[in-house]
């Protein structure tokens, strides 16, 4: 076997958010894609090619080794639990992964959700225990091997690295695996190694790289197929324009060949698109092909690797899209291939909810499934920049809360801008974004202070319970209206309320209510106020002394038992089952 032939192990790097995967990448291949990352997180996945001579020089323990693969191709994804879906794609490429954990903080959510991954995919990997240059006390070493670090550490820095490995070790045995320090382990296939490193440093790196080479030479000569013959395969990162070469795809090629002159399908906005390579790009090694702006010509890849494809007719590609070569007579089964994959993202629609946007096929995955888990019902969902008609749709829907566009990392159109313009769309709202779980915060809170103001504006039409006494040497007049001194016993008071007595008896209508001589719109329970009522007369239908119910309408009643009970305090709620009570005397099942 030639090692032209070989194919290429893709390592995926995965990880909680800010726990360092992209400073890993940027410590090995001696760039900083993470200061170009909006909110300094990941948001698509990207590709670097680290050469098997560039490893054997930062991996002085590999020596004089015969190594059969070419390199490693990395696969950094986004760390943020949003992209699950996207860690998932990213986990089902790779053949071997680095799973990076801060060992001062140990396994957080998503190193758990991303534990998950590894083991549904299958995929050896090994943990990067990274920040070790932030344990108090510890000596920096630079891009020193971890033995000779380690050893250069005090007795108590020494101690509490073993510690935390330790703890490391615990997490991960409730979660079904054996693991050690990568150093004592005696089988990769049996147990996990933890290797500590910096990404700062470069401390405990060239370890890391060795473990990696181990795991990919005793994996890929056993479990997976190592030859990159047959039709190649990918996955569409990015569709950029590109100057002098028009519309561009940043591809993976995880399978096989992909040559210049290749027919190949991709899936548009709308439909399957067929074309032709006219050129192959490939970044330099150590770059990241969504960052590197100089390329190489290529006749041939194979994979795996991370390349640019020249093409025609390449304007409506959707990022995320499949792409496989057409092979002699296998047209149609690749067609149809490719349409299958596209038609089974996963998102979950409904009839009415709101309608999202994003750049390409994992992130609009990503999003739904966050939306999904703050129950927010989706719609329609769709790939590429917010449209007229995406505004125009978004106006049709009868619930204000889901009368909302939400686009991460995608425009929106000059005729889409124009249509939000117009007064008639005011009821609108737009929310844009380049980093998911900030967007989908932002559009939460909206939503929670409308509703808030919406049932403010709801319940304020309500009549809610209270109870009234009439106070002694407190009639300023008996009738048209009786004007009189009342103590609120219970509940809240309005005005514009019907009164009733303690036996059900109808009283009248409260018409003004003052304190201190000022007009007031409502009073609470411990409040003396004055107020008129229309109707009665004092003496012969109501008498000092005498208790009255605020008189609730059934509807009323029902929707505040149904929708408000649990944010009324406990006076108001006593109040209303005494004024209840009283109605369903004579019918049980009045208000319910």
């Amino acid at each position: 076997m030639t090692t032209e032939k070989i194919r290429t192990p893709i390592v995926c790097v995965l990880g909680h958010v800010d726990h360092g995967k992209t400073s890993l990448l940027d410590m090995i291949r001696g760039s900083s894609v993470v200061d170009s990352e909006d909110g300094a997180i990941t948001q698509h996945i990207g590709a670097t090619l680290v050469p098997i001579d560039a490893i054997k020089r930062m991996s002085t323990g590999l020596g004089s080794i015969p190594l059969d693969i070419p390199g490693l191709l990395f696969i950094d994804t986004p760390g943020h639990h949003a992209f699950t879906t996207l860690r998932a794609r990213g986990g089902a490429l790779a053949d071997l992964a680095i799973l990076v954990v801060d060992i001062n903080d140990g396994f957080l959510p998503q190193s758990i959700e991303a534990v998950q991954i590894l083991r549904n995919c299958r995929t050896p990997f090994v943990i990067a225990a990274n920040k070790i240059d932030r344990i108090h006390g510890w000596k920096k070493n630079e891009w020193q091997p971890f033995a000779k670090t380690f050893a250069a550490q005090n007795e108590r820095v020494q101690m509490k690295l073993e510690t935390l490995i330790y703890e490391l070790v615990g997490k991960l045995s409730e979660l079904g695996f054996g693991s050690e320090r990568y150093d004592r382990v005696d089988d990769f296939q049996r147990n996990i190694g933890i290797v500590p490193v910096s990404a700062v440093t470069g401390e405990g790196i060239s370890d890391l790289l060795l473990v990696l080479i181990g795991l990919a030479q005793r994996y890929m000569t056993g479990n997976l197929t190592l030859t990159a013959d047959g039709p190649g395969a990918g996955t569409v990162l990015e569709v950029k324009e590109e100057r002098g070469l028009g519309t561009t795809l940043d591809l993976i090629l995880y399978d096989g060949t992909l040559s210049v002159g290749d027919e190949i399908v991709v899936a548009g906005h709308d439909t399957i698109i067929e074309t032709k390579v006219r050129s192959l790009l490939k970044p330099r090694p150590m770059s990241d092909i969504l960052v590197e702006d100089r390329f190489e010509r290529a006749k041939s890849v194979t994979a795996a690797a991370g390349i640019k494809v020249v093409a025609p007719n390449l304007e409506g590609v959707i990022a995320g899209s499949p792409l496989r070569v057409v092979v002699g007579g296998n047209r149609a089964p690749v067609i149809d291939e490719v349409m299958h994959e596209v038609h089974d993202i996963q998102v979950r629609l409904v009839d009415e909810g709101i309608i999202i946007k994003a750049d390409t096929i994992g992130a609009l995955e990503a999003l739904s499934k966050e939306l999904e888990n703050n129950n927010i019902p989706v719609m329609k969902a769709g790939v590429g920049p917010v449209s007229r008609h995406d505004i125009i749709e978004a106006g049709t829907i009868k619930d204000p809360l889901s009368s909302v566009v939400l686009a991460f990392n995608t425009p929106s159109l000059p005729d889409a801008v124009d249509t939000l313009a117009d007064p008639l769309m005011s009821h609108i709202h737009l929310f844009e974004g380049n980093v998911i779980y900030q967007l989908i915060d932002d559009f939460v809170e909206w939503r929670e202070d409308l509703q808030h103001r919406m049932e403010k504006r709801r319940f304020e039409k309500l009549i809610l319970p209270a109870k009234i006494t009439i106070l002694p040497n407190c009639v300023f007049r008996q009738s048209n209206p009786a004007v009189v001194g009342v103590r609120v016993l219970g509940g809240k008071l309005q005005t514009g309320v019907n009164l009733i007595l303690t036996n059900g008896k109808k009283i009248g209508h409260l018409k003004q209510m003052q304190m201190r001589q000022e007009s007031i719109h409502e009073a609470d329970a411990g409040a003396e106020v004055a107020i008129s009522i229309e109707g009665p007369t004092v003496g012969r239908q109501i008498n000092v002394g005498d208790e009255m119910y605020v008189d609730i309408p059934e509807r009323h009643v029902m929707i505040i038992e149904a929708e408000m009970l649990s944010r009324l305090n406990p006076d108001i709620q006593q109040i209303l089952e005494e004024f209840t009570a009283l109605k369903r005397k004579s019918d049980p099942f009045w208000g319910k």
